[in-house]
């Protein structure tokens, strides 16, 4: 059984779910593969602890702060190649982002791989079950697509000028 409860953020509402201790996910309104992750029911509670810090979280997070992504208990449910890609994602500086490419260079490296399929890791960012928090929204295309972000890709650039990139840099794929 899981719990869940709402925020109404910015760009959007937007469900974080936990398995009680930990946030396992945070989705928003009609996002690609929403709680795509939880099998089972979620039942609405506002009152757990880690919703709080959650919530505080995302507070200081729209307010233009830069939380850690430290700071909450993520346990996020996917294989070990996407485990590995969410870890990733978590190092990619705030204000800062990097291209599937770039991640899956850094994959093949930590696999003693010659390469790694930057579509694999496409696949793993795509279904990321904590956005947000575990920035997904980071990752463009190596051309400067702003492709891939379940969330939407009007919501991927809020969240990107948030931070303070300059979005004029890329461009949305057609289609």
């Amino acid at each position: 059984m899981y719990n869940s409860t709402n925020y109404a953020s910015p760009i959007g509402p937007m469900t974080l779910a936990s398995d009680g201790e930990h946030i396992v996910g945070l989705w928003l309104e009609g996002q690609k593969y929403f709680a795509g992750t939880v099998k089972g029911a979620m039942l609405p509670n506002d009152s757990l602890p880690v919703f709080e810090a959650a919530k505080r979280w995302l507070d200081e997070y729209f307010a233009g702060g830069k939380p850690a992504v430290s700071q909450l208990p993520l346990a996020p449910v996917g294989s070990e190649f996407r485990q590995t890609v969410w870890k990733l994602l978590c190092e990619i500086p705030y204000g800062e982002v990097s291209t599937y490419g770039e991640l899956a260079k850094k994959i093949a490296k930590m696999q003693n791989k010659p390469t790694m399929s930057p579509q694999a890791v496409g696949g793993a960012v795509g279904h990321n079950p904590i956005s947000i928090i575990i920035p997904c929204h980071r990752v463009v295309g190596t051309g400067g697509s702003l492709t891939g972000y379940a969330g939407g890709i009007p919501a991927k650039i809020k969240l990107l000028e948030l931070e303070g990139v300059d979005t004029a840099q890329f461009y949305a794929p057609k289609g």
